[in-house]
């Protein structure tokens, strides 16, 4: 299946994969080097794996996206969904492997680590700020990085008041948007739950 969609997105243009990690039927770090071998060997775009256990049930350790990186050649890099930053580092430490945040509240704590950027919720909201920050730290600028980081955490955890992308796209609604409703089983947020998502976006400079 995985496969499958892979060549589906080559063919409506996609320029690389993000994937994630199987669920459900989840499987041994042995076997997760030999799905994405899989994969890699279906395609030749390049590969961002995709480690979110809180979704899938299934760490990718550090060791094995080391591995990944080492012997496939189109592993272009990690997107690190997970709040064990000494996985982070640990990784960071074992391997040259690009690593991108996956949650924006880890964005600057990943960067201090070697980090590359974040593959962002914030972003879809505020994708000037998100970028500055990680261009700011890139470019030797951390004072500055870390101080606007902290100035949006708020709003960057905000989106996280209930279950991604619901908020964030309440919030996209509310800055104008119009991009629709969440499909079930995703549910729309609270009244009470709404109102504060606005309050923080208008604290945050945003019209809405």
């Amino acid at each position: 299946h995985c496969i499958a969609s892979c060549r589906s997105a080559k063919a409506i243009g996609a320029d690389g994969l993000l994937l994630v990690t199987p669920y459900y039927n989840k499987t041994s770090q042995r076997g997760l080097v030999a799905h994405y071998e899989a994969v890699a060997a279906a395609t030749d775009l390049p590969l961002i794996l995709y480690n979110v256990p809180s979704r899938t049930g299934l760490n990718i350790a550090p060791a094995t996206a080391a591995k990944l990186y080492r012997e496939v050649d189109t592993v272009a890099g990690i997107k690190q969904a997970s709040p064990d930053l000494a996985a982070t580092a640990q990784l960071a430490a074992m391997s040259e492997i690009p690593i991108y945040s996956g949650n924006d509240d880890l964005t600057v704590p990943i960067l201090s680590i070697g980090g590359v950027g974040v593959i962002t919720v914030l972003g879809n909201v505020a994708p000037a700020v998100t970028r500055d920050i990680c261009r700011l730290w890139l470019d030797g600028h951390t004072d500055q990085s870390r101080d606007l980081f902290l100035h949006w955490m708020d709003l960057a955890q905000g989106l996280f008041t209930d279950v991604n992308p619901i908020p964030v796209k309440e919030a996209m609604n509310m800055l104008g948007m119009n991009i629709g409703p969440c499909r079930l089983p995703l549910y729309p947020m609270a009244e009470g739950a709404k109102a504060e998502l606005r309050n923080k976006l208008i604290e945050c400079g945003l019209k809405v």
